[in-house]
C-alpha cells in the first residue's frame, strides 16, 4: 500500500504581513515549502507527494520542484477556499489514482518535522488506523469563557497541542469529508483532520512529535525557524568535525 503525503500550501499568509505567501518566503537559501518537501522527499517510506497550492503560484512552485529535484511530487493542484477544502480536493486527486493508501496530511509551512515523527505516524496508522502528531503542553493551561476571568484550569499532564502530519487510511478520511460536506455549513468549527475524525466518533491515536515542529504563521515564527535551521546546520557541522577527528 502506498504512503502518500498531502501538503496544503494554499494560504495567503495574511498574519505574516508579507505580499509573498509565507510558504514561498526564503530562509537559509530555500523557500519554506522546499524545506518541507525535502523532508518527505528523503523519507524512504513516502512514495508520492500531492500539493494544494494557490493557483497563480503553481508555475512558480513547479519551477522550484524542478530546480530542487523533488521527484516524488505527483500532482500540484489549485487549493480550495479553506484548508479543509484544499484537503478534500487533494484526497479526490489521490482517490483517482489509488483504491486506498496511507495519507499523511501536512502543512506546507511546517518544515521541521523529524523523520522519526513521520515514520511513527505511518506506523500508528498501520497499527491503529490513525496517527495524530502532538506536543505536550509545557505551561499552565487556562480556560476563560469571557476572555477576562479564569473559568477553569485543566491538568497540564492531560493536555496536548495537535500538530502535523496527521495520518489516516485514505478511505476513512475521504468518507468523512464526503459526509461532512452534506452539512449546511461544512467544517463549521473544524480546523484540522483530527477534528473531523473526532466529530464523527472515530479513534484518534496520538503520536508524540519532535520538539521544534512549528508552523510558520507570524513573523515571530519565521525568526524561530531561522534559529532552528541555523542550529541544525551547526549540529551537522559539529558531527562532521567530530567524525573527521576520530
Amino acid at each position: 500500500m502506498k504512503k502518500i503525503t498531502l501538503i496544503f500550501a494554499g494560504g495567503a499568509g495574511q498574519r505574516m504581513g508579507s505580499e509573498t505567501p509565507k510558504q514561498f518566503l526564503k530562509i537559509c537559501g530555500r523557500e519554506i515549502i522546499i524545506h518541507t518537501l525535502e523532508l518527505f522527499e528523503s523519507n524512504d517510506n513516502i512514495d508520492e507527494i500531492y500539493i494544494a497550492c494557490i493557483e497563480e503560484w503553481i508555475p512558480y512552485l513547479n519551477n522550484l520542484i524542478k530546480k530542487y529535484d523533488i521527484s516524488k511530487v505527483k500532482y500540484v493542484f489549485p487549493g480550495g477556499k479553506t484548508g479543509q477544502d484544499s484537503i478534500f480536493l487533494g484526497l479526490n486527486k489521490i482517490k483517482e489514482n489509488n483504491e486506498n493508501a496511507i495519507v499523511l496530511i501536512h502543512d506546507g509551512v511546517r518544515p521541521l518535522v523529524s523523520q522519526e515523527t513521520i515514520n511513527n505516524v505511518i506506523a500508528s496508522v498501520e497499527n491503529n488506523g490513525s496517527g495524530i502528531t502532538v506536543s505536550e503542553v509545557l505551561e499552565t493551561p487556562i480556560i476563560s469563557d469571557n476572555g477576562n476571568l479564569v473559568s477553569s484550569m485543566p491538568t497540564r499532564q492531560t493536555m496536548y497541542t495537535a500538530q502535523a502530519p496527521q495520518g489516516f487510511y485514505l478511505d476513512d478520511i475521504y468518507k468523512l469529508h464526503i459526509e461532512e460536506r452534506k452539512q449546511s455549513i461544512p467544517y463549521d468549527g473544524i480546523v484540522d483532520s483530527c477534528g473531523l475524525m473526532f466529530k464523527y466518533g472515530k479513534t484518534c491515536n496520538l503520536v508524540k512529535g519532535n520538539k521544534g515542529n512549528i508552523k510558520v504563521t507570524t513573523p515571530e515564527d519565521f525568526y524561530t525557524l531561522l534559529s532552528c535551521l541555523n542550529m541544525r546546520d551547526y549540529e551537522q557541522i559539529s558531527v562532521l568535525k567530530d567524525n573527521k577527528l576520530k
